[in-house]
């Protein structure tokens, strides 16, 4: 009999198994749902991001505003006298782009775009000339230039310095390469670019079309500080003269 009623208690056992696979199967359930509810939530979040990306007419017509005002500054920047422009020390000036394009007009991107400055914190060497010059002074808000010494340039291109082949950026440590391209006028390695855009040689337009603008490394919070001014009125853009090196030996 002992054994029998032992025998009949197996039924509970089975019934708390149930119990225990009941609750299992309600945490699933649950768990299903609290996934989907996720899943279904994330597609609402970006629905919503969606609606608030999207522009309401009082930000285009700022927009429109903050445009057409960069042009008329730029036009007056333009009609400035030359005699209010520094006399230049050297041919060769070193560029940073240091402002984005939020309130930019178009004329003024292309500018920059013509100066192969694309991007915020790229740099090129350009050549002093009175074209460059009527150009920089146009879109002064938005960068900063001086004379960088000899040190920085044979650094910069040491570090920063690439070639565009076939759209790609090639480093500039292959003297092959250099040979190739540049060898009927003399040049054929490293040393020799840096030389020839330090002295703004006669092939300085050959080589800086050769390589691409240089990339530089994020300045420090508060080195710049995004002010529209000159340098030398306390803000960060225009001419800084020999002072560009300090800002060069930080980004580079």
């Amino acid at each position: 009999m002992m054994a029998e009623e032992e025998g009949q208690s197996l039924p509970y056992v089975s019934e708390i198994v149930l119990k225990k696979r009941k609750i299992k199967d309600e945490l699933a359930i649950t768990r299903k749902t609290q996934l989907e509810l996720g899943k279904y939530g994330a597609k609402r979040s970006k629905k919503q991001s969606d609606v608030s990306d999207i522009k309401r007419p009082e930000q285009f017509i700022k927009e429109f505003r903050d445009k057409e005002l960069d042009l008329i500054r730029m036009k007056q920047r333009a009609k400035r006298p030359k005699s209010m422009i520094p006399k230049l020390k050297s041919k060769l000036l070193f560029v940073i782009r240091i402002q984005g394009k939020n309130d930019m007009h178009p004329r003024t991107r292309k500018i920059l775009y013509n100066l192969r400055l694309r991007k915020v914190f790229s740099g090129v060497f350009v050549k002093a000339t009175e074209g460059v010059m009527d150009m920089l002074q146009k879109v002064e808000p938005y960068v900063t230039y001086g004379y960088p010494n000899l040190k920085n340039v044979k650094e910069l291109i040491y570090k920063k310095g690439y070639a565009k082949i076939d759209k790609k950026a090639v480093p500039l440590t292959d003297n092959n390469l250099i040979e190739q391209t540049f060898g009927k006028y003399g040049i054929i390695c490293i040393e020799d670019i840096v030389h020839e855009i330090a002295n703004v040689g006669p092939h300085f337009k050959e080589v800086i079309h050769f390589m691409g603008p240089l990339m530089l490394s994020k300045p420090e919070d508060g080195l710049i500080q995004g002010k529209k001014q000159p340098y030398k009125e306390g803000g960060d853009a225009g001419n800084r003269e020999d002072k560009i090196n300090d800002l060069i030996d930080k980004m580079n």
